[in-house]
């Protein structure tokens, strides 16, 4: 995959038991080829300002939405590469602007400012970083992840995340994945992933499988849960700061 990286597309989620998540994949299964990350541990670090702007505003808005982020696939050390997001959602269509770097480089932008190299995308997370005052570490999520694509329709991609679980300590990837969990066990989260109109087949898939939009934000979820358990005693030693 690239270093810079400029995503435009639909998303439409899901939520599934596991039951539904078996029938859907008795159907679709063979259409289905595993993506370059497969199964994999994900992991994100959200930023947000100290009075969780970003994720209010977010919750209320109806047409468009913004979250920054860092990413990364597994926990990672120093030298691992992570990836540094912005994402916005504007009437239903997602732009995702995304650059690798390494954690230690992560960690320097994120604490000073210090680029490691400059580039159009870093200048937008710079703008985004100004506009909310240098947002701080927020929640670190983290849930399993199987990645699909569709050989026959290159566009199309989907993703089943379970195990969703948050922290609002050890605001840091690289303290690992553990987490309190967010959803009723055997539950997942379906991401169909496209620039376009979805195939008649997994629609068809879908239908048969009584599989309906839903909406859910993990951050969304996770940011709920805090409020009603008032968990935001974030101390600063704990944040990149």
């Amino acid at each position: 995959m690239s270093d810079i990286c400029i995503f435009r597309r639909i998303e439409k989620k899901y939520l599934l038991t596991e039951g539904q998540c078996r029938a859907l994949m008795d159907r679709i299964g063979g259409n289905l080829q595993a993506d370059e990350y497969g199964r994999s541990t994900v992991m994100s670090l959200y930023l947000d300002t100290p009075d969780y702007r970003l994720i209010r505003n977010s919750i209320d808005a109806t047409t468009y939405k913004e979250k920054l982020r860092l990413r990364s696939y597994g926990t990672p050390g120093p030298d691992s590469r992570v990836f540094l997001e912005l994402k916005k959602k504007f009437n239903g269509v997602v732009y995702k602007r995304r650059v690798a770097i390494t954690e230690r480089q992560a960690e320097a932008y994120l604490r000073s400012g210090i680029k490691p190299f400059d580039s159009q995308i870093f200048r937008e997370l710079d703008y985004a970083m100004g506009f909310y005052d240098s947002p701080r570490a927020a929640v670190v999520l983290c849930y399993e992840r199987q990645a699909f694509t569709v050989p026959s329709t290159p566009n199309l991609r989907l993703t089943f995340d379970t195990h969703v679980r948050y922290r609002d300590t050890e605001l840091t990837l690289t303290a690992g994945a553990a987490g309190e969990e967010l959803l009723p066990p055997g539950m997942a989260v379906l991401e169909i992933k496209t620039d376009g109109a979805m195939p008649l087949w997994l629609a068809r898939a879908l239908d048969e499988c009584a599989i309906r939009p839903a909406s859910f934000s993990k951050y969304g979820t996770a940011y709920r849960d805090m409020c009603r358990h008032q968990k935001f005693q974030v101390t600063e030693e704990k944040r990149y700061a």
